[in-house]
């Protein structure tokens, strides 16, 4: 069986629907206390997946994921280097990719736990956004996003979620190595802009993944959006196909073929 370790900390708010969408997946899923890992960062060992959900953790105040990155960063390390070694797989969704960018988790251009090269700014608009967004699936070696269709929706949920990068460089690496995962579009399918760009992100870019692309990160969260009941057209779309569950089954598929 599959096993995933969700962590939390104090102001994750999404653990409950993260725990649903792995359950669905065919996954046993454990919510792990950030200190119980810290105190037993060897506990990972017993895992093949683990996620940062999304909310509000240590309610931002420094920004978001800051404090929560800085633990995985300064407690986890060594363990955590170990469970990517082994072929683990890392999921981070809204909060979660902002503590994966800011402990230098993503890109990880060269390693992980690198200097931060990339973050998740204010949005453009200065306000929570919070809405279904179209977004387009790039080529990528992400694990999560095999097989998904070229063109899904998620919804989104965030005030800072406007993704940018260090220089030019770094977008140009990513795009060269196919770390990017996701990117927001219009209805047609073309580049877009705000509102179909909730935030303002560099060239629509809302999820990337490391090299390996089994650490994935990502601001619209697909945990709400693995019945198609979720979708707010479900009633008259009768053929809508629940994308965001996609997500969690390529991962335990994944894992249990590889782990």
């Amino acid at each position: 069986m599959v096993r995933v370790c969700i962590l939390f900390a104090a102001g994750t708010n999404c653990d409950r629907e993260t725990v649903r969408a792995f359950e669905l997946a065919g996954a046993t899923v454990d919510t792990v206390h950030i200190n119980r890992l810290k105190e037993r960062p060897a506990l990972l060992r017993d895992y093949a997946i683990l996620a940062l959900p999304g909310g509000f953790s240590y309610g931002d105040y420094l920004s978001s994921g800051r404090i929560l990155a800085n633990e995985l960063l300064h407690h986890l390390r060594d363990e955590f280097l170990r469970f990517h070694d082994s072929g683990g797989l890392t999921l981070g969704i809204c909060n979660g990719f902002q503590v994966l960018v800011r402990s230098g988790l993503l890109p990880a251009l060269d390693r992980p736990f690198e200097p931060q090269s990339v973050t998740l700014e204010d949005n453009d608009s200065g306000r929570f956004e919070d809405r279904w967004c179209r977004l387009k699936v790039e080529d990528s070696p992400c694990v999560f996003t095999r097989g998904l269709e070229e063109f899904i929706e998620l919804p989104v949920a965030h005030a800072e979620g406007r993704f940018v990068t260090r220089d030019g460089s770094v977008l140009k690496r990513m795009r060269d190595d196919g770390q990017v995962v996701l990117r927001y579009v219009d209805r047609e399918g073309e580049p877009a802009e705000y509102p179909a760009n909730p935030n303002g992100s560099v060239e629509g870019i809302t999820g990337i993944c490391d090299p390996s692309g089994r650490i994935f990160g990502l601001m619209p969260h697909p945990e709400r959006f693995v019945t198609r009941e979720h979708h707010p057209r479900w009633h008259r779309e009768r053929g809508t196909t629940p994308s965001g569950i996609r997500i969690f089954t390529n991962a335990v598929e994944y894992a249990r073929k590889n782990l």
